[in-house]
């Protein structure tokens, strides 16, 4: 019996570390995830980015950084490539990978496009993702 309490405690411990983890982790963009997004009254902040990109990549510490901010803790961070998903891409007149755009509902709220600096880069999604 204390073997299977043991289990249970550990599966359950398990699945909180793992949810509280995800919840802050970049979704992947599919047109019904981003409705989804954008309906849950959510600030949205989607990257679009190429896997080629050293401007995207130089992005990432801060974006990542950002994930972790308490301010930001209800955003919802998006993820889109570049490469392949052209639809939304022509929908939200993106020309370049590297790009940021905040979505406050199906507003958008804010675009930076290959902005590097971490101040300036925070200073523009703090500034436009929070309620």
């Amino acid at each position: 019996m204390r073997v299977l309490k043991s289990l249970l405690f550990a599966v359950a411990a398990f699945f909180a570390i793992s949810a509280a983890a995800s919840a802050a982790d970049w979704q992947s963009y599919s047109p019904e995830s981003f409705a989804a997004a954008q309906a849950s009254g959510k600030p949205v902040i989607v990257h679009i980015h190429a896997v080629w990109c050293p401007t995207c990549k130089a992005q990432m510490p801060t974006l990542d950084e950002l994930r972790q901010d308490g301010a930001l803790k209800d955003a919802v961070f998006m993820r889109v490539d570049f490469d392949s998903q052209k639809d939304f891409l022509r929908t939200h007149r993106v020309s370049s990978q590297s790009t940021i755009l905040i979505f406050k509902g199906e507003k958008e709220a804010a675009r930076s496009v290959a902005e590097t600096n971490r101040d300036r880069l925070r200073a523009m999604v703090l500034g436009n993702a929070q309620s």
